[in-house]
């Protein structure tokens, strides 16, 4: 029986696919002290964490909030104050307009002057038809091509190329000059006064602000 085993246990380690013999393995070095106390300190913070998330969770939702909220005010201020921007440009560019149609403030003082020397004298309705002939003139002068010979003060007014404002003095003047040459009606001085005004609130920037 003894020789059995002996036979068997011989056939066994002369095997060369088995291992019998195992080399020892050195153990890995110690890790170093600062490492050590480096991963205890991350452990004791994990575990800080872990044990604060439900009010950590909290915190980061109200910043994560706050910063939505200022993110979309700061949109809501870029977009108002490009559209107040937007809504200034077409103020600005009437103003322009209006302001390369105005005749000159000594031009328009010295008119006036000489409209009411003329109404002084009680030759109102040569002092309207001034102010008509010269307002005639200011558009000639700034549109050329636009005024024809044969365009009437009605058609004139009518103009594209007129401004609102500037339409609207001119109009009153030529109601004025037309209904008293063509209607029959003398120019008092209450219609030279209708027409010294529009021209002087159209002509005379400080006329707009006291309005």
């Amino acid at each position: 029986m003894n020789g059995s085993l002996q036979d068997a246990f011989a056939k066994v380690r002369a095997d060369s696919r088995l291992q019998f013999v195992f080399p020892s393995v050195t153990p890995p070095p110690k890790p170093p002290h600062w490492l050590v106390a480096l991963s205890q300190g991350l452990m004791v913070v994990f575990k800080l964490i872990g044990s604060l998330w439900p009010v950590l969770k909290v915190v980061i939702w109200l910043v994560i909030v706050t910063a939505l909220i200022t993110g979309v005010v700061y949109l809501a201020l870029f977009a108002w104050r490009c559209r107040r921007r937007s809504s200034r440009a077409p103020k600005k560019t009437v103003a322009m307009a209006l302001e390369a149609w105005r005749p000159s403030e000594g031009q328009a003082r010295a008119l006036l002057a000489e409209a009411d020397a003329m109404a002084a004298a009680g030759r109102f309705e040569e002092a309207a038809h001034l102010l008509l002939l010269r307002s005639v003139e200011d558009i000639q002068n700034r549109r050329p091509a636009a005024v024809r010979p044969s365009l009437t003060s009605r058609d004139i007014a009518n103009l594209d190329a007129l401004p609102a404002a500037a339409r609207d003095a001119f109009s009153t003047i030529a109601a004025v000059v037309e209904a008293s040459w063509f209607g029959g009606r003398s120019v008092d001085a209450d219609g030279f006064i209708r027409c010294r005004r529009v021209y002087e609130a159209f002509a005379l920037p400080e006329a707009w602000v006291r309005a």
